[in-house]
C-alpha cells in the first residue's frame, strides 16, 4: 500500500481545494414583458411576470 513520504502543509492542501472553488456570476436574460435582467426560470422582480403570467402583482 502506498504511503505519502512526508506530511502535506496546509498550504499545499488549500491550494488544491482552491483550485476547484471558481465563482462564476450569475447568468441573466432580459425579462419578455419589461425588458429589465432578470435571473433565468425565477419571477421578474420588476415586473411579476413569469413565462407570460403575472405571477405577483409589483407595484
Amino acid at each position: 500500500m502506498a504511503v505519502p513520504k512526508r506530511k502535506m502543509g496546509k498550504s499545499d492542501t488549500r491550494a488544491r481545494r482552491a483550485a476547484n472553488m471558481k465563482m462564476t456570476a450569475p447568468n441573466l436574460v432580459e425579462c419578455p414583458q419589461c425588458h429589465a435582467l432578470k435571473m433565468q426560470h425565477r419571477v421578474c422582480p420588476e415586473c411579476g411576470y413569469y413565462n407570460g403570467k403575472e405571477v405577483i402583482s409589483a407595484e
